[in-house]
């Protein structure tokens, strides 16, 4: 996409990062509609229409996730952030393979929308 090879990462091995307690920052790129509905325990809700005004970056030593529902607008926000210099992985399927491994989405907490 774009030309870029967008670094992916599959639903497992994100569980097995957030399991192992290593440091990883999980951004939900859907609306806030679509984020309503749950999100990946832990994550920020950057809707991807304020990514360019609000990109995420990761700290030192930390995993940057970016996720949507399939993958589709995730890897274009991941090719984004790469032009900036920005290393960001994209959860290859979205929440839906999230969901496929058995993993839930829990309620947005009041104040983690952005904008």
């Amino acid at each position: 996409m774009f030309g870029m090879n967008i670094q992916e990462v599959d639903a497992l091995t994100l569980k097995g990062w957030l399991e192992s307690g290593e440091s990883v920052r999980t951004v939900d790129v859907r609306t806030p509609a679509e984020i309503s509905r749950g999100i990946i325990a832990g994550s920020e809700a950057i809707p991807m229409h304020l990514i360019p005004i609000k990109p995420p970056e990761a700290k030192e030593g930390e995993k940057l996730v970016i996720y949507c529902r399939s993958g589709a607008r995730s890897a274009q926000v991941c090719a984004f952030l790469a032009q900036k210099g920005v290393d960001a992985y994209n959860l290859r399927g979205g929440v839906i393979a999230w969901a496929s491994i058995g993993e839930s989405l829990v309620a947005p907490e009041a104040g983690i929308m952005a904008g």
